[in-house]
């Protein structure tokens, strides 16, 4: 079955690090741009960093003992591309917020994951399930 794409719009406050962020350590094709602008390729689905103010408070909620930063956005990939992943940030030099782990271990849902900003502050998480049946399970 095909998925649906989805699309989403961001803001960022400097669109060339947006670039070098999204397009380098992440390796998404660009599409479009303005000087206002950036259309993103991240996995086939069109993100589009937007140059705007701080888009205000931030908070993160408890998830397996770790902070998770609220709001974010992110993919879930299969588990060699997962891995590729996690290693491409890392050889980039980004910072982790949640370093990659294995969440939910032996329960419903288990799952790795991993947490990033971009250099405006948005959160990222990737995500990776062994089981794609328990991308939804509950127990």
């Amino acid at each position: 079955m095909t998925r649906p794409r989805f699309h989403l719009a961001f803001p960022v406050h400097d669109l060339a690090q947006a670039r070098a962020f999204y397009g380098g350590a992440l390796g998404c094709p660009e599409g479009r741009s303005s000087d206002r602008w950036i259309d993103f390729d991240l996995h086939g689905h069109q993100i589009v960093a937007h140059l705007a103010a701080e888009a205000g408070d931030r908070a993160a909620n408890p998830v397996d003992g770790h902070g998770v930063p609220v709001p974010h956005f992110g993919l879930i990939l299969d588990w060699a591309d997962w891995e590729a992943l996690a290693a491409r940030v890392a050889a980039a030099g980004v910072d982790f917020v949640i370093a990659p782990y294995v969440r939910f271990s032996g329960d419903a849902g288990e799952q790795g994951t991993f947490f990033v900003r971009d250099p405006s502050g948005n959160a990222l998480e990737f995500k990776s399930f062994k089981d794609d049946a328990q991308v939804f399970a509950t127990g």
